[in-house]
């Protein structure tokens, strides 16, 4: 793995402490394990529970730290740093990469000022691709941009996944984000399910594959300097929520396994495992009706966390609770209630209680560190307990350099962040995702050839233009290229509005528009699945059909017209009907009656 160059203040960081002298922690040539103990010794226990906590946090567009409480309800910077003791925190918008690495530096620094000089450890949602989702995404934003996960499913190339993930990985390294919140090692096994553009299918082989390579190419064969930690999610797999509803709000709480394939979700997992993950997240979910597993969610849940993700499976890393367990909060102006599932009847304390029985070591999107705090001196968990956590976390900001330096280089997060062969390669991976599902009846209508007259639906006249005459209706037109969403039901809400989720149909009336629109000329359809979609009448109606998982206008265009060839196969079924989706089970792969489209199917030219 190719290390990335940085410039350390010259007066900053480990060359010597305030008294002059090195701590023994602060000493690289001592193994981590003795560090790390020397350390846990000299720390109070308010310090020992900021460790615990990993929340949201703002940076100014200048590269400046935010202080003060923002319009999100996040707490200021040194607020949180200086008077919590806080020191993991998750990005969403940051600003251009040299401004990023200034701001990222500044925040280092107020961290050396606290009494133990502990380091700052910066996570980061996806943040390569297309989604801009507050809850799960973040748009690329000067980094190379590429399919979603879902899209690099229907490549199906691990040594692409890797590639990927070995490049994400430089440009996270750049402006100092050191733990990848992915990736996501759930299932799509329910099609309604509004998360699956993040997963990499619904089938268990696939995922594995990709998994893995994901991992490789985010931290290396092994944790260390140059390395992005992975927090797998969401552990035990969050795929098979009931109808299809989302485990972020309380009307879509309920995991369930009518087809009894609880095993098949870990699979993705074991993978994970033996690539070496360095960290996990449990999902909200409270699963329904399974046998010595206690119906609360899954952070809750020690079955889960101690019983088979510690004592089965041997893992020994970091647990992060997924975020906002504990506390319900105002978020953009929506009340956010607790993921408490199962558990809405305890305390905050008490919460957090719960999820250290169960055998987690950080809570996400939370910062009352005085929570923990509150909890030892009730005497509710002891302070053996706290400790075991903590090393954990101290543990892995040893391995990952961020006591030796901390620092990052703004001239090389320039160079790095966005650099040309990296967006050539995403750009590339854009137009192997596409999928070609449908090419005329008697004979193939794509590639286009010389330069037809196209009438455009939501795609970029000036992208177009490039390849052939932009029309103004479709009664000029000899081809209607038409990008469309896979269909969902909206919800209200800043929150609710972002997950993509209900009905996988058409609406009546889009439904006729769009054929009475598709009946004027030949049209080429091109739809974004960040789901599986019911669209037979659609499909029939056009004279080409792709699939597409987050690709620009360029890149469809250059398939429609041949300069580059469609690779992708499906990575999940698309239905036939609705009452075929709703026939099926939850937590099964593959079991859709009679799918317009079966898992894995894609045409060449």
């Amino acid at each position: 793995m190719a290390g990335l160059e940085t410039s350390v203040p010259p007066d900053s960081w480990r060359d010597l402490n305030k008294n002059g002298r090195l701590d023994p922690y602060e000493d690289p040539r001592r193994p981590v394990a003795e560090r790390v103990e020397d350390l846990l010794g000299q720390m109070t226990l308010e310090e020992k529970a900021g460790l615990m906590f990993h929340t949201m946090l703002g940076a100014n567009e200048d590269g400046t730290l935010a202080e003060g409480v923002d319009r999100m309800g996040r707490q200021g910077t040194s607020e949180m740093v200086l008077g919590r003791h806080m020191n993991h925190f998750n990005m969403h918008a940051l600003p251009s990469p040299r401004l990023a690495a200034q701001w990222y530096n500044r925040l280092q620094a107020l961290a050396e000022s606290t009494r133990l000089g502990i380091p700052i450890t910066l996570s980061s949602d996806p943040r390569h691709a297309f989604s801009n989702d507050v809850l799960t995404a973040a748009r690329a934003s000067g980094n190379s941009q590429w399919p979603e996960p879902i899209g690099l499913a229907a490549i199906g190339d691990p040594d692409l996944v890797e590639q990927f993930a070995d490049i994400a990985r430089q440009e996270y390294l750049a402006t100092g984000l050191r733990v990848a919140l992915h990736p996501m090692a759930d299932l799509a096994t329910e099609p309604r399910w509004g998360r699956i553009s993040g997963t990499f299918g619904e089938d268990a082989a696939l995922s594995s594959r990709l998994t893995a390579a994901y991992i490789r190419g985010f931290q290396g064969e092994t944790l260390g300097p140059d390395s992005v930690a992975c927090m797998t999610k969401h552990f035990p797999g969050g795929g098979p929520q009931l109808d299809g509803l989302d485990a972020h709000f309380p009307w879509g709480k309920e995991q369930v396994y009518p087809g009894g394939a609880f095993d098949y979700h870990l699979i993705p997992f074991e993978a994970a495992f033996a690539a070496g993950t360095s960290q996990i997240m449990p999902y909200y979910g409270q699963p329904i009706g399974l046998e010595g597993i206690e119906e609360v969610g899954f952070s809750f849940n020690k079955a889960v966390i101690t019983g088979l993700l510690r004592e089965r499976y041997g893992f020994d890393g970091i647990v992060c609770t997924d975020w906002g367990l504990l506390v319900t909060r105002e978020f953009g102006g929506t009340v956010m209630e607790a993921r408490a599932w199962g558990v809405e009847g305890l305390s905050t304390v008490e919460r957090a209680v719960r999820c250290l029985e169960a055998g987690v070591d950080q809570f996400g999107g939370e910062a009352c560190p005085e929570v923990i705090v509150e909890a030892v001196r009730a005497g509710l968990v002891s302070e053996a307990r706290i400790d075991t956590s903590v090393r954990r976390l101290l543990r892995e900001k040893f391995v990952l350099g961020l006591f030796d330096n901390p620092y990052v280089d703004p001239d090389q997060a320039e160079a790095i962040v966005g650099r040309s062969d990296f967006v050539a390669a995403g750009a590339a991976a854009q137009r192997r995702s596409l999928t070609l599902l449908k090419n005329g009846a008697d004979q193939p209508v794509l590639p286009l050839r010389g330069r037809p007259r196209l009438y455009l639906e939501k795609v970029a006249p000036e992208a177009a233009a490039a390849y052939g005459e932009v029309v103004e209706s479709p009664a000029e037109a000899d081809f209607i290229l038409l990008r469309m969403e896979a269909p969902f039901e909206p919800r209200e809400g800043f929150l609710e509005s972002r997950i993509h989720a209900g009905r996988l149909d058409l609406p009546a009336k889009e439904r006729q528009r769009l054929l009475a629109l598709m009946a004027q000329a030949p049209t080429i359809v091109c739809i974004h699945l960040d789901r599986p979609a019911v669209i037979p009448e659609v499909a029939a109606a056009s004279v080409a059909l792709l699939g597409e998982y987050g690709a620009s206008d360029d890149a469809l265009l250059d398939v429609v017209f041949g300069r580059a060839q469609p690779e992708g196969r499906l990575p999940f079924e698309l239905p036939s009907s609705m009452e075929a989706v709703e026939a099926q089970a939850e937590d099964l792969p593959h079991d859709s009656a009679d799918p317009l489209f079966p898992f894995g199917f894609g045409l060449r030219y």
